[in-house]
Parts: C-alpha cells; structure tokens; sequence
C-alpha cells in the first residue's frame, strides 16, 4: 500500500457517501462547498494511521460532535460502505488493518454521540453504568 493506494480509496469512498441516500445529505449539508478540504483531510489521516506520515493533525470527536440528525443508522451505513469499498482491494492484512481502524474509530464517535459502549454496527447498544447510584 502506498500514498496512491489511499487516495484512491478515500476518493472512491467517499464518492460513494456523497450519492448515499442516508449518508449524501449529512454530507452535503455540513461540508458544502468544503467537500475537496474534508477529502484532502481523510487522505492526510489515513495516510497517517496505514503510511506512518504524520500528516493529520485534529480531534476527530470533537469535529464529528458538531454533526447534527446523525443516528445509529448512519454509523451502521458507513462502516458497511467502508467494507464494501476495502474488500478485494489490498492484502488481508492491509484490508484488516483499515477496516479495524475504521470500526474503532466508529465505536468511539457511536459512543460519544449516543453515551454508549457499543459497536457502531450493534442495534442494540449497552448503556453505560454510572458508578454513582
């Protein structure tokens, strides 16, 4: 895998989520004419997290916090978007390796926006319990 590679991919990717029927609109509405800046972003991250360059620097919680009408259906639609479009395409484990990121990164938002554990593809998430009564 290399620089290429991950372009190619998040391009591909996310062409696809803009013509999403759940995803597209969430995306048209909260990046607008920033589309080409988000895309250049994902590439700098995942080109951070596969290639080891450093070139992503952000709070992903923080910056996926300020979406709004986001719901456990969105999460469930772009983790199987982000499977369709990793399978076949590299090694079993590069595939493995983005698609487990990709989860984990998924699990973290899941949680942060719904105050739950549970896996972004789970229809049925744990609450948490609070320790305090």
């Amino acid at each position: 895998m290399n620089a290429e590679d991950l372009r190619r991919l998040v391009e591909s990717f996310y062409d696809d989520v803009y013509k999403h029927p759940l995803l597209g609109p969430v995306f048209q509405m909260e990046l607008g004419q920033r589309r080409e800046t988000h895309l250049s972003r994902m590439v700098d991250f995942w080109s951070t997290v596969m290639l080891g360059n450093r070139s992503f620097r952000g709070n992903l919680v923080q910056r996926h916090m300020q979406l709004k009408n986001v719901s456990p259906a969105h999460f469930d639609a772009w983790i199987q978007l982000w499977a369709l479009h990793t399978t076949d395409r590299f090694d079993h484990a590069t595939t493995s390796k983005l698609r487990r990121v990709a989860y984990d990164i998924g699990r973290q938002l899941f949680a942060s926006y719904f105050d739950t554990r549970s896996s972004p593809h789970s229809r049925k998430p744990v609450q948490r319990v609070d320790n305090d009564g």
